[in-house]
């Protein structure tokens, strides 16, 4: 019995785009991670893989979600939003398999402390749904 092997796939490091430095660490990181949580998709080397999935983080927004009511220019409460864009190509002849312009993530956190150190906790929020919409919208067309 001839059984075909899975389809695999290589993941580089996020293209940042956005003028957040460092963004395309995290978001990598995660996305990595939810491939290997969901295994729809093998992740292999260079070398071994079938296709190459391009990830652009195209934007990165920042928006007050909660105001304090004795200082109502003082945000406690914000939201990032990471935006990205997907090529999957195979490898072999260069056909595009899936490609989606806008994959999103967000997350919320309260602010404590300064507004920098506080986005090191939202960071983490909005890169996790960015990386479920990533493997979602990949493997929907598998």
């Amino acid at each position: 019995m001839n059984v075909p092997k899975p389809f695999t796939n290589l993941l580089p490091t996020f293209i940042n785009k956005t003028s957040e430095p460092q963004l395309e660490i995290a978001t990598t990181r995660f996305a990595l991670q939810e491939f290997q949580k969901d295994g729809s998709l093998k992740l292999s080397s260079a070398e071994e893989a079938d296709a190459i999935l391009e990830v652009k983080l195209t934007d990165y927004k920042l928006a007050p979600l909660q105001y304090d009511s004795n200082r109502p220019t003082a945000a406690l409460e914000y939201r990032i939003t990471l935006y990205a864009s997907i090529v999957l190509t195979r490898k072999r002849d260069g056909k595009v398999i899936a490609e989606n312009p806008r994959c999103f993530g967000e997350g919320a956190f309260p602010v404590v402390g300064d507004l920098s150190s506080s986005k090191l906790t939202g960071l983490p929020i909005a890169a996790k749904d960015l990386a479920h919409d990533i493997v979602q919208k990949v493997t929907e067309v598998w």
